[in-house]
């Protein structure tokens, strides 16, 4: 990379640079949040002669989201392969100084402001006053806008200013001579440019790497990235992951389910080596290819809602399946392996770490998968005993108790007292004690009995509810006691405990919550051994 170059700038050639397009502010920069004040106080140094900072400049040909106007006009778009200078830092004071050259009007929070009004007090002494002024003075006529010094003919000062025309002469000389201290860096890498950005402007807080690849996939009138995830994101267009039940997958993830279609890997360093024309590309079969990985983790696996999906990176092996399948039906002996592969991933903490190195793995599993080939895993880890889950704590952020979760959720729980089916949200799943989740030995029943905390928080005590209905009727009440009551009022229970894995001899009519626990997890850990382990 070429060393930074010092290089000045006169207010003219700075501003004619925007007009011809040359100088583009990025849009990973912070709204404009100057007020007029402020602007009105940095002209005011510029005619006093006061140094007002470095504006660092970044020269290159990758054409990035910029923004497209400043107010009411329209800023100019360079020639294609033309060199462009993004704006690294200044953005608050170009932005401020072009909109008075200008007379721009800009909104903020619902209210216009007209840079037209910044006007220099004429009868003011340089020397001891503000010369600038955020709005005319009261009282006088002897004041002249900054727009008007900058634009207007000198017969107009003449016309209505005739005894400050050489005040007004200087003071334009001054505006349009004063020199900018720039700093120019040439054609760094876009992530060396953000980083740069990020250390001169936001206190070490990195950019993320959508906001990066947001501005490095630009195209104008062909693809804004930003636009297309707010759009997976509305509620408001036809196919959206909030309709899904998904809503809680960052951006990030997105961006590895495109990078997996694009090149197979999901490392950062791998995300931005990515062509904008392959990213744009690969874009809309990864949008298809994950919706239709949600159909099946949603249908196949339980996984209704994202809060319950164990690792978000679970979506870029199966988003880059499906894919690959191309609209076509999902095998039964794909469904086989594919379930084998969701269970093994979760129950291992797969993804607890390093998920950018150990895709690239999964992803040669999958194409394994389509080839109808038995995958290779370590045999103790396709293990589960009944050991391994009566005594397991519970915690809504576990992949583990997640996975279990979504073999619950897989059966299809019915409500105890009207075997309706249990419907789960996203909003009720953030805790332990979330509406959707219930001890099916109450807690404070346990306590009774002298039962730890983590003893009665045991994952097989969790079962699905679809609010707080069971929890009131319950209350601290024993089984024996409420599911009596349900007996009575649902003449399916015995059917309706099944879809959650239960059985009414299994210690719920003398409250034997040691049995209730022990027997529940042989029935599960049979399931389990038997989505692991496929023939």
């Amino acid at each position: 990379m070429k060393q930074p170059e010092n290089q000045s700038k006169t207010y003219a050639s700075l501003f004619d640079a925007i007009d011809e397009g040359k100088i583009k502010v990025p849009q990973f920069q912070r709204d404009f949040v100057w007020d007029k004040a402020q602007t009105a106080r940095l002209i005011d140094s510029i005619l006093k002669g006061f140094p007002i900072g470095t504006i660092i400049l970044w020269t290159t040909r990758t054409r990035l989201r910029h923004m497209r106007d400043i107010g009411n006009f329209p800023l100019k778009e360079p020639r294609s392969g033309d060199p462009i200078q993004y704006v690294l830092d200044g953005q608050q004071r170009i932005t401020s100084l072009y909109a008075v050259r200008k007379g721009a009007l800009l909104t903020r929070d619902n209210t216009e402001i007209d840079y037209n009004d910044i006007v220099i007090d004429l009868q003011a002494d340089p020397e001891d006053d503000d010369v600038v002024l955020d709005s005319p003075p009261a009282n006088t006529d002897d004041w002249i806008t900054v727009h008007d010094i900058l634009n207007a003919p000198i017969k107009d000062w003449v016309a209505n200013h005739s005894a400050y025309v050489e005040l007004i002469s200087d003071y334009k000389q001054k505006l349009e001579n004063y020199s900018f201290s720039t700093v120019v860096i040439d054609e760094y890498p876009i992530e060396v440019a953000c980083d740069v950005f990020t250390r001169i402007n936001t206190g070490g807080k990195t950019l993320t790497l959508f906001q990066i690849m947001v501005a490095r996939t630009f195209e104008e009138d062909r693809f804004d990235l930003a636009e297309r995830y707010d759009e997976l994101v509305s509620t408001e267009t036809g196919r959206n992951l909030v309709s899904a039940g998904y809503d809680t997958i960052p951006s990030e993830t997105i961006l590895q389910c495109v990078s997996a279609i694009a090149c197979e890997s999901v490392r950062r360093q791998d995300i931005l080596a990515i062509s904008r024309s392959d990213f744009i590309d690969a874009w809309k079969p990864t949008i298809d290819g994950l919706f239709t990985a949600i159909d099946y983790l949603r249908s196949h696996l339980g996984a209704k809602v994202s809060r319950i999906l164990p690792y978000n990176a679970l979506l870029i092996p199966y988003t880059w399946f499906f894919v690959q399948k191309d609209g076509a039906d999902v095998s039964q002996r794909e469904n086989e392996l594919l379930r084998q592969y969701f269970y093994w991933a979760s129950l291992t903490n797969r993804f607890i770490s390093g998920a950018g190195t150990k895709v690239a793995d999964d992803i040669r599993r999958m194409r394994s998968i389509l080839a109808g080939r038995k995958v290779r895993y370590d045999r103790h880890e396709l293990a589960v005993e009944a050991d391994d889950l009566t005594w397991k704590v519970f915690s809504a952020s576990d992949a583990y108790t997640k996975a279990i979760v979504c073999l619950l959720f897989e059966r299809g729980p019915r409500r105890f007292n009207t075997n309706g089916k249990v419907i789960l949200d996203n909003s009720w799943l953030k805790t332990v004690a979330s509406k959707n989740y219930h001890h099916f030995f109450p807690r404070a029943f346990l306590k009774g009995k002298g039962y730890e905390p983590w003893a009665s928080n045991s994952i097989m005590n969790i079962v699905l509810v679809d609010d707080h209905l069971n929890k009131r009727i319950i209350g601290a009440k024993p089984p024996s006691v409420y599911i009596s009551r349900f007996d009575r009022e649902n003449p399916n229970l015995r059917e309706t405990l099944k879809t959650h894995f239960i059985n009414m001899d299994w210690g719920l009519r003398d409250d034997n919550y040691e049995k209730f626990v022990e027997e529940r997890a042989k029935a599960i850990a049979k399931v389990l051994k038997e989505v692991l382990d496929p023939t």
